[in-house]
């Protein structure tokens, strides 16, 4: 039975939304002494984290495959209960008790201009999970984490001889040129949205055909373009599924994720690894939050039939 070990943070996202403009409130000649307060009349408190968002994705298409591994805090029981109810493992969640759980407070104004304030509270003790204490993986990921924790579960995945992506999302700045060529030498695939490939090119002075010849494939989300996967044979484009409504796009780069990981895990091939991926994140996108989207796997499979034309 295929298991995916799924490496990476956990987080509480707090939301909140300011019914103006943040230019209205500040002046710009006094920001050496910046001192002003937005009073935000909603507030949504969502459960996230990129390893937390994958496994909840990739639940909901395999109940038996998930297996997120990340360290949180001392608040971290909500949490904990969402998991239990939804059925997903938390085996691997090592609890550091001195620390809360790490936190990203968001504040968006009517221009859709955003503030945010983020704490990585325990995701900063990820080095002290090890990629053994997980049993029967045949699959893994390293996504956005503690800096050590990143480095140290590329290599023992790579020790271990268990092919794993390499998701570096908004933990690439962590990484300078030697480090970023490593996990890219370690990693069986390697995915990353349209900007960070960029930042990735830039910093390691490597061609597209360069990262090419050292994966498998290539992974690459462009947003409402859809995405490109790249392999020794063949170049993919996958369109985007259209979503019913477009609510928050926030979570979709994981929910994406999680369909690469479903598709690799039950040997697919890449067009349909990465449609998979796209009508995965469809369903994200027409849903606020990060883990409040939900489907039934014969819903899903009957939906991919009528988005592409063939069963899987």
């Amino acid at each position: 039975m295929a298991k995916a070990l799924i490496c990476g943070s956990f987080a509480f996202d707090i939301i909140m939304n300011f019914e103006d403009q943040f230019n209205r409130h500040i002046l710009p000649d006094q920001l050496h002494r910046l001192n002003v307060s937005f009073l935000v009349s909603k507030m949504r408190r969502e459960f996230g984290g990129c390893a937390g968002n994958i496994a909840y994705n990739l639940n909901l298409l395999d109940t038996s495959a998930a297996c997120p591994m990340g360290t949180v805090g001392m608040d971290f029981s909500e949490y904990a209960g969402w998991m239990l109810e939804k059925g997903i493992t938390k085996d691997c969640i090592r609890e550091i008790d001195h620390v809360y759980t790490a936190q990203a407070y968001i504040t968006t104004d009517q221009n859709t201009n955003q503030i945010t304030i983020f704490h990585p509270g325990a995701m900063n003790y990820s080095h002290e999970n090890a990629v053994s204490q997980a049993n029967d993986i045949t699959v893994g990921i390293v996504s956005p984490d503690g800096k050590q924790g990143m480095i140290d579960h590329a290599e023992q995945f790579c020790n271990a001889d268990i092919p794993f992506i390499f998701d570096p999302g908004q933990g690439m700045p962590m990484f300078d040129s030697a480090e970023l060529i490593q996990f890219m030498d370690q990693a069986r695939w390697m995915t990353f949205n349209d900007y960070e490939f960029e930042l990735f090119k830039e910093r390691t002075g490597k061609t597209l055909d360069d990262i090419c010849s050292c994966v498998k494939a290539l992974i690459i989300t462009k947003g409402e373009e859809g995405s490109v996967i790249y392999t020794p044979k063949e170049i993919f484009e996958i369109s985007v599924v259209k979503a019913p409504s477009v609510l928050d796009p926030t979570g979709c780069g994981d929910a994406y994720r999680a369909g690469l990981l479903y598709g690799i895990m039950n040997d697919m091939d890449w067009k349909t690894t990465g449609q998979i991926a796209s009508l995965m994140g469809a369903y994200k996108i027409a849903s606020y939050g990060t883990q409040n989207h939900s489907f039934g796997r014969e819903e899903f499979f009957k939906r991919f039939e009528t988005e592409f034309g063939y069963s899987i």
